[in-house]
């Protein structure tokens, strides 16, 4: 494999500035390596034309630097509107779908400098921790290409692992950067809520559950990405600068608070909490402090709060689709069950969950003025069979709904907190695993910086899918 796709984003784009290294011979190396490997885990879709892409790196050499993205390709993903290129949403109403202007994510990327390739398998509109659709298929793991990459940003985590990307966007309600993170060996940042502006279309205001954040092979890479893609937008009322930095700061006396199953509330398949929990030595190692928390709050009201929420949400986004016929029965059987709960909601039930996220908001204060990070796994299952549609039980206990297997996300989620996926090694069959960290909000670069920490002594990603 080509040495410069093991290059970190620093490495590289310092090489691309100094011009040791033309953005030609990098779009070859990205090219070849799709070609080479993409046919087997279909991480990334839309690709545009070969001819194309190399003449747009020949203009990005005979021209001035174009910004900390000058040269590199990207993919993105499938749910973010870019000109040009075939944006589907996972969805078969949008399967011809070319956009006549960029999203401002990807409007972000291109004036950074960044050659936008083509799109990440994603499903339909995002909704469950599993990339597949009726229109690119199913997303494999790349360590074990029977099992799911993940999801929503599923083909952006495969992308990572098998080199096809430096770096990679994703998109976060229920861990759908921080799912696929974990389960492809890499890392993905979920920011700060209002810190990454959205596409700044429709409401903007009432439930703010999902979030753009970054994904890559190590978190200065993560950070770099994120100081792109942060920053406020006119039009929106979101939207903070973030600088990057070293991420070199001594975290010797930082306090994790280790909640793990959450009380025995969320029940996990074997070996998943003891690795996680293997992993947080590493930060005892570096001085830090990690110990187990009592929950900080009940998980049943977090459920009962973030699905009322949720489905309240979709059934708003898609009620002019769902009232067309012909639309409606495109939808996946779990985004019609979202949208019927949604629509089924009264005001009462509504307000209630939002009063139920109010108190976790101010006892998560709480809990913060103690520990400066608390950790949990980012998934309560190893990767599945990539033929399921959604895992029906979790060691024996049955999955009530498509996505109760990914309840262990939701306590950042809800309240907008930032939260750092890292990688935390394999179990059964080589399949990786992550254990994230979150924080209290506008904590995004101390977590990034304990993230650094982190992968300074284990350099976790660089255990490369072993037949790709």
């Amino acid at each position: 494999m080509n040495e410069v796709l093991e290059l970190t984003l620093a490495d590289l784009t310092e090489r691309l500035a100094a011009r040791a290294l033309s953005a030609r011979e990098v779009m070859t190396a990205v090219l070849d390596r799709i070609d080479a490997v993409n046919g087997q885990v279909n991480a990334v879709v839309s690709l545009r034309d070969r001819a194309d892409l190399m003449a747009e790196a020949t203009e990005v050499d005979a021209g001035p630097w174009r910004g900390p993205l000058h040269g590199v390709p990207i993919a993105v993903k499938d749910l973010v509107e870019v000109k040009g290129i075939r944006s589907t949403h996972g969805s078969p109403m949008f399967a011809d779908h070319v956009p006549e202007a960029d999203e401002v994510l990807a409007a972000r990327l291109r004036a950074a400098g960044a050659i936008l390739i083509g799109k990440t398998n994603v499903p339909e509109f995002g909704l469950g921790s599993h990339s597949y659709n009726p229109i690119f298929g199913v997303t494999r793991n790349p360590y074990d290409l029977s099992h799911t990459a993940g999801g929503s940003s599923g083909g952006a985590g495969a992308a990572l692992a098998c080199r096809m990307a430096w770096v990679a966007d994703g998109s976060d309600a229920m861990g759908s950067l921080r799912n696929p993170a974990g389960w492809n060996n890499v890392y993905g940042h979920r920011p700060t809520v209002g810190l990454v502006p959205g596409d700044g279309q429709g409401e903007l205001f009432l439930h703010p559950l999902a979030t753009l954040g970054p994904m890559a092979r190590n978190p200065r890479d993560l950070a770099a990405l994120l100081e792109v893609l942060a920053g406020p937008e006119p039009g929106q009322p979101g939207g903070a600068s973030f600088v990057a930095g070293k991420l070199n700061d001594d975290i010797a006396g930082k306090r994790i608070g280790w909640v793990g199953d959450w009380g025995g509330a969320w029940p996990f398949e074997p070996g998943i909490l003891d690795l996680c929990r293997k992993a947080l030595t590493t930060f005892e190692d570096l001085g830090c402090t990690v110990e187990a928390i009592a929950p900080p709050f009940p998980a049943a009201k977090l459920w009962d709060s973030w699905t009322t929420l949720r489905s309240w949400a979709a059934a708003g986004a898609h009620a002019a689709a769902y009232a067309d016929p012909e639309k409606r029965a495109m939808y996946k059987p779990a985004m019609l069950w979202e949208i019927e709960r949604g629509r089924a909601l009264t005001n009462e039930q509504i307000l209630a969950a939002s009063a139920i996220r109010s108190d976790w908001f101010r006892a998560a204060s709480e809990m913060f003025a103690t520990y400066d990070a608390v950790a949990m796994p980012t998934a309560q299952l190893w990767p599945f069979p990539a033929e399921w549609d959604w895992p029906k039980e979790i060691a024996g206990t049955p999955t009530d709904t498509y996505h109760r297997w990914m309840e262990c996300v939701i306590p950042a989620s809800l309240i907008g907190l930032p939260c750092t996926a890292m990688p935390a090694g394999f179990g059964p069959g080589g399949l990786p695993m992550g254990v994230q960290l979150a924080g209290p909000r506008g904590a995004d670069g101390a977590l990034l910086n304990l993230a650094a920490a982190y992968h300074d002594a284990t350099r976790w990603p660089e255990t490369r899918p072993p037949n790709l």
